[in-house]
């Protein structure tokens, strides 16, 4: 198979990329196109702020560019999908995004998604992008656990308090499919699933998964854009 699907991490943290690359461990099959993730060293620790997001769209874009004549497909592994409508126009491969992935999945999964959020201030973000995408009405709520990405590192803090929140979202809100909002999440989504005992969206799985298919179908190429130039 030719070309790499990238799983661009866009922050700098290796620990993070390092628990991506795990939890994508099970999509690569024998004879598939390799999956290769890649933290974004111009990048910041992690990405709590718009701030964060907006400061990685240009390094982000550059690093693509260089990866482009042997990608079969980007994958941005961030719940913010930073540059990702930048990168699609740039990019002549499948450009998908973590967020918009794990939302989508989460939709053929239940009625009533719910979201656990890293912090506070990352949830009137993950609203504004939730709006644009018209699935507002299906959205249960989008709660925090209150740790920043580095804190994640803290496994046994993490997971209490992501089954805390999962449950209230389970309990209280009628979530009857949970999307983990943070790539720094990546290895808690089957302990969390057996906690609250509904399905729990692993947003760079879903991201990576739908990428595969993209590639295998050979949609790698757009004709609007081919035409264009």
């Amino acid at each position: 198979m030719n070309g790499t699907i990238y799983v661009i991490n866009p922050n700098r943290s290796e620990a993070v990329t390092a628990d991506i690359d795990a939890a994508v461990a099970p999509l690569r099959i024998v004879g598939a196109r390799p999956i290769a993730c890649l933290s974004l060293a111009d990048g910041p620790p992690g990405i709590e702020s718009q701030r964060d997001v907006d400061s990685v769209i240009g390094p982000l874009l550059r690093r693509a560019a260089m990866l482009e004549e042997s990608a079969a497909a980007f994958v941005i592994a961030c719940f913010s999908d930073p540059g990702i409508f930048s990168l699609r126009e740039q990019s002549m491969r499948p450009v998908l995004g973590i967020a918009e992935c794990g939302v989508l999945t989460a939709l053929t999964l239940g009625q009533r998604f719910g979201v656990i959020a890293i912090l506070q201030e990352s949830i009137p973000r993950h609203l504004r992008y939730f709006g644009a995408m018209g699935v507002l009405d299906r959205l249960a709520a989008d709660l925090p656990i209150d740790l920043g990405v580095a804190e994640l590192a803290n496994k046994e803090c993490t997971l209490a308090r992501m089954t805390k929140v999962g449950r209230t979202l389970r309990d209280t809100h009628r979530a009857d499919v949970l999307v983990m909002g943070c790539a720094g999440m990546t290895l808690f989504r089957d302990p969390l699933e057996r906690a609250l005992g509904v399905p729990v969206v692993e947003p760079t799985q879903a991201a990576v998964t739908m990428a595969i298919g993209r590639a295998q179908l050979g949609w790698a190429v757009r004709p609007l854009q081919r035409a264009r130039r």
